[in-house]
């Protein structure tokens, strides 16, 4: 169907487009979370053991980290709107493979299914949306509901996750994707347009063997950290594999003639900056979500759905505040939401480090959360549009992907620091307080996530200070990018 304009020269349908990819870029966020809260019932149906069980995670963040960047490049080249279709046509078949899965290696084999299909999606979906909105009052409006969906999505996964299991089964935290993804498959087909890149489209092969290897072997160290210590050496051997596998990536970067991730990608200052931001935001809020859903479940004995709800406020603050962001983000550029955004959300973290196992959910919970909520909004809305910065249509994709990506390696590389972090306290706590007896086991968890809250509170401190020294574009320039009109 040939693309038609409205009088001025706009997409009539692109606030429909924004829909669609909506819908595609929330089932991605869930999909990270929602099975958390399901994986006691997955094991006990499926006989998992505890060595394995996470692999119900890894699976999916192995795969989808790993091949962001090769998602994104074949996006560039076959075309979004046909890559954001296959995308959602296969994670739809790899979840409902999950949700009838009878075995272990079943779901182990469907969570790596849907990783490779949403580092198809994911890309594919915010360069949709790069090429689709073209004003920037518009474009600002379209990233806050993506930024506030990234933001809030992984809370909403753990609601969902507890009350499907609750009250359903494990199977539909999976099933679920099936019937909403082939909806939106459905309304894509009418409503996106199609774009490519255009120029030189052939792949960089020995970039892509080194990437999506350096990329599995780091998010694979970080995950083997996370469960065997930094120093276990099958975790310094996939690190060290991973460090010489990445420098190679670099090298053939700089040389080959049609790179899959062109240096001029990262180079630019406030993209880079945007990366480099990203990825230390990660690290640092996932202690957040882990720390403080093991804190509720297990010190302050909440159900795994009561705990998904505690998580409620934050996803309506991350909401409310996304469309305030989206309406400033025009008048005041990126740089004056995200560094004070980054510090309201440090100090929000800071205020969790007070919590005791008698201290209560209204009192020391809700106002952190609510806190944390507003100052993030703040950021994951320009930092989406300062990622994509005056890219070029060529490499829109890979642009996006290295957002996604940068996120995925800041979540894994959280998990296996502040596991370390928080598992230390405990046992030096245990150490020297002996004589609280019985109380001691949870005085000592909550101490560990309390220290853990400290060092994500310095990662967020830091992540502003890297905003403060990169970004330096103004709302005059937030959205400039080369041809993005979509074709």
């Amino acid at each position: 169907m040939p693309k038609t304009t409205d009088i001025d020269g706009l997409d009539p349908t692109r606030w429909r487009t924004l829909f669609v990819v909506a819908i595609a870029q929330l089932m991605i966020v869930l999909d990270s979370s929602i099975m958390n809260i399901a994986i006691p019932s997955a094991k006990t149906d499926l006989g998992i053991s505890d060595a394995n069980q996470q692999w119900v995670i890894t699976a999916y963040t192995l795969a989808f980290g790993s091949l962001l960047l090769l998602g994104g490049r074949i996006g560039d080249y076959m075309g979004r709107k046909k890559i954001f279709l296959i995308g959602l046509i296969g994670f739809a078949a790899a979840s409902a493979l999950g949700g009838i899965a009878t075995t272990q290696g079943l779901l182990f084999g469907a969570r790596a299914l849907q990783g490779v299909f949403g580092a198809l999606l994911a890309p594919a979906a915010l360069a949709i949306i790069s090429v689709t909105f073209t004003v920037p009052a518009e474009r600002a409006k379209a990233f806050g509901v993506i930024g506030a969906i990234s933001g809030g999505g992984a809370a909403i996964g753990l609601i969902l996750g507890g009350t499907l299991t609750e009250y359903f089964s494990w199977r539909w935290c999976l099933g679920v994707n099936t019937p909403i993804a082939i909806g939106a498959a459905i309304l894509a087909i009418k409503f996106v347009h199609e774009s490519k890149a255009t120029g030189d489209n052939t792949y960089d092969i020995p970039g892509v063997l080194t990437a999506t290897a350096g990329l599995f072997s780091l998010t694979y160290g970080f995950n083997e950290a996370a469960t065997k210590g930094w120093s276990d050496s099958l975790t310094i051997t996939f690190l060290v594999v991973a460090v010489a596998l990445l420098i190679a990536f670099v090298l053939i970067e700089m040389r080959v003639k049609n790179p899959l991730m062109p240096l001029r990608v990262i180079t630019e200052r406030n993209r880079g900056g945007s990366y480099l931001g990203s990825l230390v935001v990660g690290a640092g809020l996932f202690s957040m979500f882990l720390f403080l859903g093991l804190y509720l479940q297990v010190i302050l004995g909440y159900t795994p759905l009561k705990s998904g709800f505690a998580f409620l406020p934050f996803t309506a603050g991350i909401i409310v505040f996304a469309g305030i962001a989206s309406q400033l983000l025009p008048k005041v550029g990126p740089k004056r939401l995200m560094v004070p955004g980054l510090i309201a959300a440090g100090i929000g973290l800071l205020m969790l480090t007070r919590i005791t196992p008698d201290t209560s959910y209204v009192t020391h919970v809700l106002p952190s959360l609510l806190i944390m909520s507003s100052g993030m909004a703040l950021v994951f809305i320009p930092l989406t549009s300062t990622s994509l910065h005056a890219v070029s249509h060529h490499d829109t994709g890979v642009a996006s992907a290295m957002l996604n990506t940068s996120q995925q390696i800041g979540g894994s590389l959280g998990t296996a620091l502040l596991n370390t972090v928080a598992a230390t306290a405990a046992t030096t706590y245990t150490a020297a307080n002996s004589q609280l007896g019985e109380k001691l086991m949870p005085f000592a968890m909550t101490h560990g996530f309390t220290v853990a809250f400290k060092f994500s509170a310095v990662l967020l401190f830091a992540g502003a200070v890297v905003l403060f020294f990169f970004i330096n574009i103004g709302k005059e320039s937030l959205v400039e990018t080369e041809g993005v009109v979509a074709h």
